[in-house]
């Protein structure tokens, strides 16, 4: 199979990334496979690449040669650029007439920090692109066999970051709400699972509801962990589970057991009916 760089692009006309703009773009969960064309096409015209520490290795082997990879990620607990620098830079960059590609994991308009370094570029007066990226909580849970929506389910899914921006559980948040939300994805909540799970129980959601961990999603070290609200906390310390973490709560977990394709390469049986209605649908 030929490398990502190798792949011919369509034969459309790509907007063009002229020198002295910024690209903000999303690369995705983790897989290269899920770039978007437009983040391939960026990857090989750019003057430098300044990206994000979830940035999958392979991604980066796509830029082109000659292109600069400066690393300006932000990872909790280790030394690491503020936002305004990386803003900062951006703009240095753009105003010597380089064609700036910020690469960052995920999609970079949810909970990736895209909007404010966007409003940093407008302030500079640098013109931008926004390129949008599959964002983990849906293309990272997928890859875990676990969708974010089921018509036997839920009809409602809450996307929530783990933290606030002093690094603490986010105690701004209507916690009262969330416990009743059927589908709750949490994004970089690992370090305060404990916390969360306490304000969630507190507010009525059952200790029994499912539960999933998954860890490094959408590369080859994945790891899912499920397990349930009541339960988490120590179940991930327990299993040494590392982040970066998705975690879902929900009754969509329960799905895995029907829709963990991965897990099928590798042999897994999977369960037809993982959410027990195949009978009652017959009845009816």
């Amino acid at each position: 199979m030929s490398a990502p760089a190798d792949i011919a692009l369509p034969s459309f006309d790509f907007p063009e990334f002229s020198p002295g703009t910024v690209w903000l773009v999303g690369a995705g969960p983790g897989d290269p496979g899920l770039l978007t064309l437009h983040a391939l096409h960026a990857l090989r015209l750019a003057d430098f690449v300044v990206y994000d520490a979830l940035v999958d290795e392979r991604i980066l082997g796509c830029a082109r040669t000659g292109a600069v990879l400066e690393y300006a990620g932000k990872r909790g607990g280790k030394p690491s650029p503020s936002q305004p620098d990386i803003s900062n830079r951006l703009v240095q960059l753009a105003r010597e007439g380089k064609r700036v590609l910020r690469l960052k994991g995920g999609d970079p308009f949810v909970f990736g920090r895209g909007g404010e370094e966007a409003l940093a570029l407008v302030a500079a007066g640098v013109t931008f692109r926004i390129v949008p990226g599959i964002t983990a909580g849906i293309g990272g849970l997928a890859y875990a066999g676990i969708p974010v929506t089921h018509r036997e389910t839920n009809q409602a899914v809450t996307f929530v970051t783990g933290h606030n921006t002093s690094g603490e559980v986010p105690d701004g948040l209507d916690w009262a709400a969330l416990a009743r939300s059927p589908v709750l994805v949490f994004y970089m909540a690992l370090k305060h699972l404990p916390g969360i799970a306490e304000r969630l129980l507190a507010q009525g959601r059952d200790g029994a509801t499912p539960m999933a961990l998954v860890s490094k999603a959408a590369t080859p070290a994945q790891r899912v962990l499920e397990t349930t609200l009541a339960r988490a906390a120590v179940d991930a310390e327990q299993h040494q589970i590392e982040p970066p973490v998705l975690i879902v709560l929900g009754e969509v977990v329960r799905l895995r057991a029907g829709l963990d394709w991965l897990g099928a390469e590798s042999g897994r049986v999977l369960d037809p009916d993982p959410l027990g209605t195949r009978q009652q649908h017959r009845v009816g």
